[in-house]
């Protein structure tokens, strides 16, 4: 595998889930919550993949991530008076998650200075991640969108092989389009100018990128730290 450096996860998990409240197990489909709803918990995912995403205004999906083993996710609704969740947490495969309730964590946070304080880090550094997927998406066009989200995905879920990367996780065009924040047209399109130029090939669903040089290249790649330049 590559180097795949998750969230920096400055806050221990094992700290946090002593303020679980429940465990559970979500089946593939389903929704750990939904934009709108009333946010009462936060999620720890134990295993599994949770897809943290959001419903634009004229009713497109934008994904924003993808939530492993470790992270955490319904964190934007702390501190705020009768939340409701910003994004929607879709279950992409069977998942472990603990649940947290919100009320309790403000409590622990505000006694905790020590727990404060991770906390703090953990959310610039998870904003800065936003920062700068936010960036790729608004300042390349589509084709730089795709490429970013190719890019990053290559350090979450890369698998170096002798021709390339293997990004070792199946998705539809569609999928792919929802965290390019483009039409699956343009994401067909787009891939297959990059198969005909073997910039990428595809084979059971799982993309590999055999110049990935040419991806950074293209989008003026700032060589970020993977930490920040990820899909988690």
């Amino acid at each position: 595998m590559m180097t795949n450096m998750k969230a920096t996860h400055s806050i221990q998990i094992k700290e946090l889930l002593r303020f679980a409240d429940r465990k559970f197990t979500a089946d593939r489909g389903t929704y750990l919550f939904q934009e709108g709803m009333k946010a009462e918990e936060l999620y720890i995912i134990l295993s599994g993949k949770v897809q943290i995403s959001k419903i634009t205004s004229d009713g497109r999906e934008l994904s924003l991530r993808i939530c492993g083993a470790n992270d955490i996710c319904g964190e934007l609704t702390l501190f705020t008076d009768e939340p409701k969740f910003l994004l929607s947490a879709k279950v992409l495969e069977t998942t472990e998650v603990a649940a947290i309730r919100k009320d309790f964590l403000e409590t622990e946070i505000f006694q905790d200075s020590t727990l404060a304080f991770e906390f703090m880090k953990w959310m610039s550094d998870h904003f800065r991640k936003t920062q700068t997927k936010f960036r790729d998406l608004v300042l390349n066009g589509k084709r730089g969108a795709l490429f970013s989200t190719l890019i990053r995905m290559s350090n979450s879920y890369g698998v170096k092989q002798k021709d390339g990367i293997l990004i070792d996780l199946p998705l539809t065009n569609q999928e792919l389009a929802n965290f390019c924040g483009t039409s699956r047209e343009s994401t067909n399109r787009i891939l297959s100018e990059l198969k005909r130029d073997q910039i990428i090939s595809i084979k059971k669903g799982k993309i590999s990128i055999l110049d990935l040089q040419y991806l950074k290249d293209e989008i003026g790649c700032e060589n970020c730290p993977a930490v920040y330049c990820s899909i988690e």
